[in-house]
């Protein structure tokens, strides 16, 4: 089996790939960005529903681009992982645009797939301080995006099987990251490591890669079976769970290991995601802005449909107790379940294509509509009920 040393060296990025990645007049899924390595692209993926191509295209700025009702003002501003920005769909088909399309004003879209909860968080906090900032937030939170949080460079886990489409969809390069300290016990923000076009080029460095990522606790858990145990650092993995006040990591024997490293990564996801939250929090409220959590996992939601307990109902009990605004789909998914005679299988395919497809953004949208709208003040065009909106069409017919 490959030591850890190995595994890394393993994860070097050929040049020609960086090459195409970097290339601005190269339509592709992602382009750079210094502070959260990267952000969406334009690309006509052939990953779509029927097995069609979907049409992705970004703004300058990396936001999704928009079509319904983008001359009013807008007032929702939506932050995650590639459930936020609705990989394998068109652009017209988020649930974002048929939400914006029922409520008479637009929705921006910041969501980009790869991202974990720090780093949609930063990209919030970044875009809430220019002058596309907007009174409410939403927060999206996905299922791995608890761990992603904590890699410095997602890349090196998921490299053995990523297809990056010789550079058209590369992606989860160096990134803002969020990470224990061990010898101070907390967490810490972490800067880039490679925040211009030029430094990339050094993941094509194997000893630069093993330098950069020898000590990231978070990619040393996520490949616990892939690397040889021994070239794991227990010790720094056993401090970490002590810091967490969970069972300690166990190398003794491989099924032993296996056990408590995926215990320790899950509690070490989760404990960053409570701390992001409140970080979110305090953000808002410093800034008079309404957020809302949103969670979402098709794991989770298969296990509830299982009749079984969720793997991350440690964040449902923690927006609980905090009396935190949230929405979780996954509920929602096992209240529609009750309605059909299908196995759990049969009734995701309803839904999902891998992400949402076009009815699965569809039905998320018209799910989450009674939530947007009691938490929108004044309400949108659509659910007012004062007198003479019927002849006030200002900014919504041609001049």
């Amino acid at each position: 089996m490959l030591s850890y040393e190995q595994y890394l060296r393993n994860s070097v990025v050929p040049k020609e790939v960086l090459d195409v990645f970097l290339d601005s007049a190269q339509p592709s899924w992602a382009q750079f960005h210094p502070e959260l390595g990267y952000t969406l692209g334009n690309s006509l993926p052939r990953d779509g529903l029927d097995g069609c191509s979907t049409i992705s295209t970004a703004q300058n700025n990396g936001a999704r681009t928009a079509h319904m009702y983008i001359n009013q003002p807008c007032r929702i501003n939506t932050y995650g992982n590639s459930f936020t920005q609705c990989h394998q769909v068109s652009d017209g088909e988020t649930w974002q645009e048929y939400l914006a399309a029922h409520l008479g004003e637009p929705i921006r879209n910041f969501g980009m797939g790869g991202y974990g909860v720090y780093q949609a968080y930063r990209r919030m906090v970044a875009t809430e301080r220019t002058d596309e900032s907007a009174d409410y937030v939403m927060l999206y939170i996905w299922g791995d995006d608890h761990l992603r949080s904590i890699m410095r460079c997602r890349y090196a886990v998921i490299y053995p099987w990523w297809n990056h489409r010789e550079g058209l969809a590369f992606h989860n390069n160096f990134w803002a990251n969020l990470e224990m300290d061990i010898e101070l016990g907390q967490f810490v923000e972490k800067a880039n490591l490679l925040p211009t076009p030029e430094s990339l080029y050094r993941m094509i460095d194997a000893d630069f890669m093993v330098e950069a990522l020898k000590d990231d606790l978070m990619v040393q858990l996520s490949v616990v079976g892939r690397v040889a145990p021994s070239s794991l650092d227990v010790a720094r993995l056993k401090a970490l769970a002590e810091i967490l006040d969970v069972p300690s990591i166990d190398a003794t024997d491989p099924d032993g290991l296996t056990a408590s490293a995926e215990r320790l990564k899950y509690a070490y996801g989760f404990a960053a995601t409570k701390y992001i939250i409140e970080k979110s929090v305090d953000f808002c409220q410093e800034n008079d802005k309404a957020l809302l959590i949103v969670l979402l996992c098709p794991t989770a939601t298969r296990q509830l449909l299982h009749n079984q307990g969720r793997y991350d109902q440690e964040v449902v009990d923690y927006l609980d107790g905090k009396g935190l605004r949230y929405f979780d789909m996954n509920r929602v998914h096992l209240e529609d379940h009750k309605a059909f005679n299908l196995s759990v299988e049969d009734y995701m395919k309803r839904y999902y294509i891998g992400h949402y497809s076009p009815a699965g953004n569809h039905f998320f949208a018209y799910s989450i509509k009674a939530t947007i709208v009691d938490w929108l003040s004044p309400k949108p065009i659509t659910y007012r009920t004062d007198e003479g909106q019927w002849v006030d069409f200002r900014g919504y017919l041609p001049d």
